[in-house]
């Protein structure tokens, strides 16, 4: 782009006063092509801004300016169009933390536009990637967070992830979840947790130590419902690989997860991300076996006060998933007596939902807990076990019809006979 020089003339804050017209949306009055002008006027005023000027404050206006022309998809059109990316990305390896951090924010909302990053990545090889790494590891803050937006959004594009991965992305993620900052710490995982939603990251992750990083998070003393929800979807995708259950149970990361799961404070949504990965990680038999030592009396009263929660049913079917698959030893058991009765009204409305998966469960269960005498005791004679003779009288209504379903004949067309002649 040749030397910055210093553009002749008036206080750039004036120049941006007059340029502001540029940039307020048109009336919908306006003609597509009045509007088009504009922005291409005013894209092109603040490009030239940036491209010609080394003063930090010139270049301050013209990135505020250049921001404010991401804000929909037809104005980011015409941005990159003008040639404007280049300039933005040129302006991450600036020495100013506000054109830095305006230049990541434009840039930020242009990765929101899938078909732009084909544009985005021609700027040099790895450049951009390179430049939004440097800036995620900034001591500022608010440049560190955009930094870590941008990438998440970019990371949606399968290529920019096996290129995060190549420049060895993961190592300064690491450090910004060991920040005495919440926000440092929510943005660097929010990030990691999209690179591990992508399979042949996996390997790579786990042996790099993510999960080690994510148990102690979990463990933190202020550690929030972002940072649970994706740290729980970091153990499920990590867990899939034999290497990652291993890593799972060293890394204390399941002592971290029932540790959250005590918390008062959580919501739903973040409720429903944590018994869903407690439960996907008890249908893998390392997992189970692990989680049904370490569980106490308070978690499973959680639990079953979470599975009695018929409001939310995703909530309640994860809940009584995590209690369904428990081993059933003798002291599971012994946890599990003092909640028998509220544990049968749950059963109950598992059992009445038409959706089979809810029904499934409810018998799993059942089934696992009739071993013990009490349990046995308590279904006799009561509604559940009037309900499972519903549920089973219903299952061999349908064998019988579908008995009486004979196989359809094969047709008697011939496959290669033009449909013209079928009628024939």
């Amino acid at each position: 782009m040749g030397m910055l020089v210093p553009l002749p003339g008036s206080d750039p804050v004036r120049r941006l006063q007059r340029s502001e017209p540029l940039l307020r949306p048109a009336s919908s009055s306006s003609p597509p092509q009045s509007r088009t002008e504009r922005l291409s006027c005013g894209g092109s005023e603040a490009s030239a801004a940036l491209a010609k000027s080394y003063d930090s404050r010139e270049q301050q206006v013209a990135s505020w300016a250049l921001l404010h022309l991401t804000h929909s998809d037809w104005s980011r059109r015409l941005l990159g169009d003008a040639g404007g990316f280049p300039v933005l990305v040129l302006l991450l390896q600036g020495s100013d933390s506000e054109v830095q951090f305006y230049s990541c924010s434009a840039l930020c909302n242009i990765s929101s536009a899938r078909e732009l990053h084909r544009k985005l990545l021609s700027i040099g090889s790895h450049f951009l990637l390179k430049s939004l790494l440097t800036l995620a590891s900034s001591s500022v803050q608010k440049k560190s967070m955009q930094a870590c937006r941008c990438l998440q959004t970019l990371s949606q594009n399968d290529l920019i992830q096996e290129q995060l991965m190549e420049l060895d992305c993961v190592l300064p993620l690491q450090s910004l979840l060991k920040t005495s900052s919440a926000e440092w710490r929510e943005s660097a995982v929010t990030l990691l947790s999209a690179l591990t939603s992508h399979t042949p990251n996996q390997a790579v992750l786990v042996s790099e130590g993510l999960l080690e990083e994510v148990g102690q998070l979990l463990l933190h003393p202020t550690c929030s419902s972002v940072i649970i929800t994706h740290s729980c979807r970091i153990i499920t995708d990590l867990s899939s690989c034999s290497e990652g259950q291993q890593a799972v149970m060293e890394a204390r990361c399941l002592s971290g997860l029932l540790g959250a799961l005590l918390s008062p404070s959580l919501t739903d949504d973040t409720l429903i991300h944590l018994t869903s990965c407690l439960q996907n990680l008890m249908t893998q038999h390392p997992l189970q076996s692990e989680l049904s030592v370490m569980i106490t009396s308070e978690h499973v009263s959680r639990l079953v006060k979470l599975s009695g929660r018929s409001q939310n049913p995703q909530l309640s079917y994860n809940s009584a998933a995590v209690i369904g698959r428990l081993e059933m030893t003798g002291e599971t058991l012994q946890l599990l007596k003092p909640h028998y009765v509220a544990m049968l009204e749950y059963l109950s409305v598992l059992l009445q939902n038409k959706d089979l998966k809810f029904q499934q469960l409810g018998l799993v269960t059942i089934s696992n807990l009739k071993t013990d005498g009490d349990f046995s005791s308590l279904l006799s004679g009561g509604e559940v076990e009037d309900q499972l003779r519903t549920v089973h009288d219903q299952t061999e209504e349908t064998r019988r019809l579908l008995q009486t379903i004979q196989p359809l004949a094969p047709s008697p067309v011939h496959p290669l006979q033009p449909p013209h002649q079928w009628l024939r």
